[in-house]
């Protein structure tokens, strides 16, 4: 299992790569559904076959909870247990324990919280968080850290960090123990909007030692802006020949934007959550496919798009169905953005390969950020 940065386009810091492993490869820059409960949300695992997946996203806090390690174990592994058989990275958890449980209390010794199911409660130490994701197997494993929200004081911003370092020393030492050298732990950088403490972050995580890294703590409320401003900050400070990863972000104009400070693996819920609600991405920005204006539009969601629903559906008949609340109507929508995300990564690969991304992000903006 290895990392093989293949090219570095000649006008950004946008770079073509491989990542290698137990279950297949993934081509970077790449898209990673998020399958929060081992399933992606209205879609089967044959719909993202055909939208060439090559990675997705499940959730250690989540699976714990339910439906519980033991019935995953009872089934082999997580691949198994969803009948998933390419790579998946499973995230920690950290930043679910923080924004959805009912109470927490964080220690240094771990975290101790109440379930927002059932309110039952758990305290996970960081050696936890590993030993779970050791037992679902997935190929790349985040450690447990602590993820602050905007606006954030420089003395607590400070404490995270701290922990987060403690936390991923503890981590990097569990998971060494019995590690048969089929799965990949990350590093996750904290620091808030504190170049300082980013850098900070930065290096006590490279002295640790990852097989790859990880910027947490964006777009958890702060001004894009500033986001991109620390996102390019420490993007910078990263190891240049170990993969890079942006947690939780974004839309598809964040993606190319920050495709060019170097980032090589992205994952969010927007995709699916937006086909939900019946919002569609297209290359001339965001189509809210509920809208009167398109009651008799015979054209498909995206006229260039080569989705399942592009090719056999209009946009009329897709806002019938969300306006008679069809279940089939937010599936076609979410499987059209999935393809539109993963078909978009390989634009953005194409770009990065002919040396001409500056041009391929500049084109993309206008063109997205102009009217449907």
């Amino acid at each position: 299992m290895s990392f093989t940065l293949i090219h570095q386009d000649k006008t950004t810091n946008a770079r073509l790569g491989k990542l290698v492993t137990a279950h297949g490869e993934i081509n970077t820059p790449c898209f990673m559904p998020v399958g929060t409960n081992a399933a992606v949300k209205a879609l089967s695992n044959q719909d993202l076959e055909d939208c060439q997946a090559e990675i997705i996203l499940c959730n250690t806090y989540h699976l714990f909870l339910r439906p519980g390690l033991n019935v995953i174990k009872n089934s082999g592994d997580l691949h198994n247990f969803m009948s998933w058989r390419k790579p998946i990275l499973t995230d920690s958890g950290g930043y679910q324990i923080f924004s959805l449980a009912l109470l927490r209390k964080v220690l240094d010794e771990g975290v101790e919280f109440q379930s927002h199911i059932d309110g039952s409660k758990h305290f996970l130490k960081p050696e936890d968080i590993i030993s779970l994701q050791k037992v679902l197997n997935s190929d790349i494993i985040m450690p447990l850290d602590e993820c602050v929200h905007y606006p954030c004081s420089k003395d607590y911003a400070e404490i995270a960090v701290k922990r987060t370092t403690l936390w991923a020393e503890r981590s990097k030492k569990s998971f060494q123990e019995n590690n048969d050298g089929r799965q990949l732990l990350f590093g996750i950088v904290q620091g808030a909007t504190y170049e300082d403490l980013r850098k900070e972050s930065v290096n006590a995580l490279i002295d640790i030692g990852f097989d790859g890294f990880a910027i947490g703590g964006i777009s958890v409320g702060e001004p894009q802006d500033l986001g991109y401003n620390i996102l390019s900050f420490t993007a910078s400070f990263l190891p240049k020949e170990l993969p890079r990863y942006l947690m939780g972000v974004g839309t598809p104009d964040q993606i190319v934007k920050a495709v060019s400070e170097g980032i090589d693996m992205f994952d969010c819920c927007v995709p699916t959550r937006y086909g939900r609600n019946g919002s569609a991405f297209t290359r001339f920005g965001k189509c809210v496919i509920r809208n009167a204006s398109f009651t008799f539009d015979n054209k498909p969601i995206d006229e260039i798009c080569s989705c399942y629903t592009c090719k056999n559906y209009s946009r009329s008949y897709i806002r019938h169905l969300f306006n008679t609340n069809e279940i089939l109507g937010l599936r076609l929508v979410s499987l059209h953005n999935v393809y539109f995300y993963l078909d978009l990564m390989r634009e953005i690969r194409r770009a990065i390969l002919n040396d001409n991304y500056q041009q391929f992000k500049e084109e993309f903006l206008a063109c997205y950020n102009s009217t449907s």
